[in-house]
């Protein structure tokens, strides 16, 4: 069963709330790590009573050479970086595992909320269709899971147990003679589903649309189920589990040997009590033993999941949602806040008061403050924003006509005279005007008209065939800017009557 300590760490107060931790046993890294630690111990001692007691002179030297080579050698093991990176796969595949496990709550609530019937015939399809269910993921878990296979350990096992029945157990049975090689598991979900499309044609089920979501949810049930096996059936690579596990236990039988207290290395009380080698070997294999116990969380460790507990409940709750509670809820009042609309603040009591929180504030609160006239300032930015961008293109328009005026004024000269009487002021009004027109035609509703191609590019008449000679490209470019200026004398003189006229 997993160890939960929420409640020991729901407030922070004191010196550490960690530290009462420390004193647990069950799911402990005391518990994991005593075995190898007691046995690390007794080779430690062995091997340091035979260097003070035993060994003469000559088979000193020797070992304190040994020594030296192992508290060297110890260095070129990466341990931190393989280990290190291997807990945190295993962690995160057994977080993974967790959230695959497939839980029979939200289909039991939609069986109810759409297979309608007070009478037997819809109870019956109710509970059927919730126990098949139940009986596919208890028929995964015993696949996966040591103590759910004790527990159930054949078909007649789930039958005393009221989830399977004798019919269907035969066809279980007869599948298992043709196909014995494929777990079954989803065979009660494809019952589920007949079930779904039986009570469609009865008329229990009030349209497709619920069938469709019905059966949606059904076949996610089933990609769970199928998830936990694939865990189940592909693991991490054995040969990282290999490169890891020789790592840990290479370095701490170098680190008997490099960790010793000899005559020129090491610490005189390092003799009586290596305290930090110890430390050394909590950590490291403490980690590998996090590993060890996580990587298969359906097994009997402390910390694996309950899921012989999930198999009772799922039943419970499936049956509690489809049956008892089919379309019951309490009468229908007006709430509390009726004539309010909405309350201001839920009220506190004398004794509850001291739980009174603030509304939190944004993280400029404080600088809105001092900055008053801020207060409006994303409008006021938007509104900026959408000027600027209008000047902005009403300055390359009025640049843009600058640039024709000035391409038509050079090329001719008694042109240039004409442009210098009008008041260069007149002329960006009327520049602007037509900016400003343009842009009014650019924000007009969508469901206008708008310009087709055809209507921009006139048909025009084929050239004949005959003519030897075809324009020049001089000629066309004088006929355009010709074109051009017409338009834009037009467009002036309608503005100076206009002007005039008012």
């Amino acid at each position: 069963m997993t160890v939960t300590y929420t409640k020991e760490v729901a407030t922070c107060r004191g010196f550490s709330c960690f530290l009462k931790l420390l004193l647990k046993w069950k799911g402990s890294i005391y518990k994991l790590v005593y075995k190898e630690l007691l046995v690390f111990l007794f080779i430690y001692y062995f091997l340091n009573l035979t260097y003070r007691y035993i060994l003469g002179p000559i088979g000193r030297e020797m070992f304190i050479q040994i020594v030296q080579y192992c508290n060297a050698s110890t260095n070129y093991i990466p341990l931190s970086f393989v280990l290190g990176f291997y807990v945190s796969i295993v962690m995160a595949r057994w977080w993974d595992q967790y959230r695959s496990i497939p839980f029979p709550d939200s289909t039991a609530v939609y069986v109810s909320a759409t297979i309608h019937g007070q009478d037997e015939r819809g109870r019956v399809m109710r509970r059927t269709i919730m126990r098949y269910v139940c009986l596919s993921v208890t028929m995964l878990f015993s696949n996966i899971s040591p103590k759910v296979k004790k527990r159930f350990p054949t078909l007649d096992h789930l039958l005393k147990a009221g989830l399977l029945e004798e019919s269907e157990k035969k066809v279980i049975q007869g599948l298992n003679q043709k196909f014995p090689s494929y777990s079954k598991h989803w065979l009660p979900l494809v019952w589920a589903s007949s079930i779904v499309t039986r009570a469609r044609k009865e008329g229990r089920i009030r349209d497709d649309f619920a069938v469709k979501t019905m059966l949606d949810e059904i076949n996610a049930f089933r990609g769970k189920c199928g998830i936990l096996i694939n865990y189940d059936r592909i693991s991490i690579p054995l040969v990282y589990t290999q490169v890891v596990t020789l790592a840990v236990y290479t370095y701490f039988l170098s680190a008997l040997m490099g960790h010793q207290c000899v005559a020129g290395h090491g610490y005189v009380f390092d003799s009586y009590f290596p305290l930090f080698t110890l430390l050394q070997f909590f950590f490291y294999m403490g980690w590998l033993k996090v590993a060890e116990t996580l990587i298969n969380p359906f097994g009997d460790d402390d910390d694996d999941f309950e899921l012989n507990w999930m198999v009772d409940r799922n039943l419970q709750i499936s049956y509690l949602i489809v049956d008892e509670m089919h379309h019951e809820h309490p009468e229908l009042i007006k709430d509390h806040y009726w004539d309010q609309v909405l309350p201001e603040e839920l009220p506190y009591t004398p004794e509850t008061e001291q739980y009174r929180e603030m509304h939190p504030l944004p993280s400029t609160a404080n600088l809105m403050s001092k900055h008053e006239d801020d207060l409006i300032g994303g409008s006021s930015y938007r509104i900026y924003a959408s000027s600027n961008n209008l000047r902005k293109r009403s300055n390359s328009v009025v640049s843009l006509l600058r640039k024709i005026v000035r391409s038509d004024s050079t090329s001719n000269d008694s042109e240039q005279e004409m442009w210098e009487t009008i008041p260069k002021k007149k002329l960006e009004e009327v520049i602007e005007e037509v900016d400003e027109q343009l842009t009014i035609m650019s924000l007009r509703d969508n469901d206008q008209k708008r310009p087709h191609i055809q209507d921009i590019f006139k048909q025009t008449q084929p050239l004949d065939s005959s003519q030897n000679a075809a324009p020049s490209f001089d000629s066309l470019k004088q006929k355009r800017e010709e074109e051009r200026l017409r338009r834009f004398r037009r467009n002036l003189a309608h503005y100076l009557e206009q002007k005039d006229s008012t």
